[in-house]
């Protein structure tokens, strides 16, 4: 909360001095008015705490209008509005009305710009938060409706240029698409998707090598393996998956992972021939994987 006015940090604002021949105190409606800043200051800092967030939510609505600077304090204190869009989009009474009211839309410019810099770093996280709460539910309506929204190009955006939280994230939301069918089929349905998708994990195994991140080395693995359920998209995996994935690199950034490394010991296996993508066949050409 390092940017947030000394105001918004949850202590009260000094008191005004006191106006010559008054009490030392200060006046009373001032004292009333720094009560209700105070109680303000203290619902908004509860929103980010999953245990107090539906309190602090009714206690706010109920006395929004007394607030009057309770959009100013949403807006900056750290986390707030992020944990507010989340708390919507991972509810399911609320989800579903989210996704009518397309809200998810006005995130995507944020996670389409190429700007590295702090400010837009944390904007890129904050909306990825939300989406990741979106897809984290494993709801086929919600993967239909973020594929129709062109999501997959945004994350590979990210997967490629953000910060290793944020392609972690990232990477994340395209393994819940793969995890589901229709997902599965959408990226495997065209060369042009699959290698889309397969270029960028296989760069992030090569930075991976000299960079390790056990938890996003997870999340590609996972990806990876699930492509490999795909016959045709397994078959191509047979000539552009990661040489890295083959030799042990990463054995001892997964040392201590035991999932993981089952995780890519099954990939190995589907992908030499002996899982459900077997060996390439007739009319499975990696590069003719239109429909």
């Amino acid at each position: 909360m390092a940017n947030i006015p000394h105001s918004f940090a949850g202590a009260s604002p000094p008191s005004p001095s006191p106006m010559a021949g008054s009490s030392s105190g200060p006046a009373p409606g001032q004292a009333a008015k720094d009560k209700k800043m105070a109680s303000a200051e203290q619902l908004v800092l509860e929103l980010c705490d999953p245990e107090l967030r539906e309190n602090a939510l009714l206690e706010l609505s109920k006395k929004r209008e007394i607030f009057q600077d309770l959009a100013p304090l949403l807006w900056h204190s750290f986390g707030t509005i992020a944990a507010l869009l989340q708390c919507v989009a991972s509810h399911p009474e609320t989800r579903i009305l989210f996704l009518n009211a397309h809200i998810p839309l006005y995130l995507y410019p944020f996670l389409n710009t190429t700007s590295k810099t702090r400010p837009f770093e944390y904007l890129r996280l904050t909306s990825l938060g939300v989406i990741g709460a979106l897809v984290k539910v494993d709801d086929t309506e919600v993967i239909s409706f973020l594929l129709q929204t062109e999501i997959i190009p945004l994350c590979l955006r990210t997967m490629e240029m953000g910060s290793e939280l944020s392609k972690t994230v990232a990477t994340f939301i395209v393994q819940k698409i793969l995890l589901d069918d229709v997902g599965l089929r959408y990226i495997c349905a065209t060369a042009e998707r699959f290698f889309a998708v397969g270029s960028v994990l296989a760069n992030m195994v090569v930075s991976l090598a000299d960079q390790p991140s056990t938890r996003l080395l997870k999340h590609i693995i996972r990806c990876y393996l699930r492509l490999s359920d795909n016959p045709r998209a397994c078959a191509a995996l047979q000539s552009c998956l990661p040489d890295m994935l083959k030799d042990g690199t990463f054995n001892n950034c997964l040392r201590d992972d035991p999932a993981t490394r089952r995780w890519l010991q099954q990939l190995l296996h589907n992908v030499t021939g002996g899982g459900m993508g077997g060996a390439p066949q007739p009319g499975m050409d990696p590069m003719n994987m239109g429909m």
